[in-house]
């Protein structure tokens, strides 16, 4: 049964008549009587007793009519629920990350929360990049994105996806003809990061620095694009995963090579404070972001 009919018998009923339900529904009086009539005939009984100034219910009409207050009592509490469930997706979040490679990647999921949660702003933090922990810890920034678990009990991590790190270079570097690096490879390596301290860079932090390896030079280049450059030159090697690079047109001559035999993988998780874990707009912005960036 078509709401509609709930929502007629309900008017008839507390307004009395025809003609002032005909104001409360903003349809004709002529519709209304179509409307009622098309009902009753469908159910095979009279709904309602009518007089020139009074409509009254039939038995039937009166269990209609109760029927229809409860279900559309149910129907308005149910509006009013999903009223507030929008109400709790509103909010500002800051975010940063220890791997620069996610700024890249960023833009396009912010765009698509914007469309989504209107009422969700979402501002990066750069300069928390290299301590996102002790920002969420000190509440200067909300979400931090990382790939070690945090041992705080006031955190909350949640993985999202496991990527791999790869040695970008040219394909006349001294290193392209092996199957993969090993340890010993990068003692002999001019290393392209991003940005110091070493700490933040995941192929020392994962793989250089629990083996007591140094490269035997490091430069520093936060651009991707001009580490990219020099990497063509055969200037130097570069670490970082196929995905980070998804957005900058290779020259052919770049390779990417694998680190040790099994391949250097990492985890990324998701780090905020357990207290905000159960906000509205923090579940949304988690939620979304593992179905954006899973692989």
């Amino acid at each position: 049964m078509d709401i509609k009919y709930f929502k007629l018998i309900k008017t008839i009923q507390e307004e009395g008549n025809l003609a002032n339900s005909s104001d409360k529904l903003f349809l004709t009086q002529s519709a209304l009587s179509h409307q009622l009539k098309e009902l009753e005939e469908r159910l095979g009984f009279k709904v309602f007793y009518r007089t020139r100034n009074k409509w009254t219910l039939t038995d039937e009409g009166v269990a209609l009519y109760k029927l229809g207050n409860r279900i559309l009592d149910t129907i308005e509490k149910g509006f009013q629920d999903i009223a507030q469930i929008q109400e709790g997706s509103k909010g500002n979040i800051k975010i940063s990350t220890e791997c620069y490679s996610f700024y890249q990647g960023l833009s396009g999921f912010i765009q698509k929360m914007k469309l989504l949660y209107p009422e969700i702003t979402v501002d990066f933090d750069l300069e928390a990049t290299h301590q996102p922990i002790s920002k969420v810890v000190s509440r200067e920034i909300d979400i931090a994105i990382v790939t070690a678990k945090p041992k705080d009990n006031s955190l909350v991590s949640t993985a999202f996806f496991e990527d791999e790190i790869f040695a970008v270079m040219h394909k006349e570097n001294q290193f392209a003809e092996l199957p993969y690096l090993e340890p010993d490879s990068f003692v002999e390596m001019h290393l392209i990061i991003h940005s110091y301290p070493l700490e933040t860079v995941a192929v020392y932090e994962h793989f250089l620095k629990p083996r007591h390896v140094m490269p035997y030079k490091i430069s520093a280049i936060p651009l991707t694009e001009v580490s990219l450059e020099m990497v063509a030159a055969n200037m130097g090697v570069m670490c970082m995963p196929r995905w980070g690079a998804n957005s900058f047109v290779l020259p052919d001559d770049l390779i990417f090579k694998k680190i040790l035999k099994q391949g250097l993988k990492r985890k990324h998780y998701l780090v905020v404070r357990k207290e905000d874990r159960s906000k509205r707009y923090i579940q949304d912005f988690i939620a979304n972001f593992k179905e954006c960036f899973l692989r």
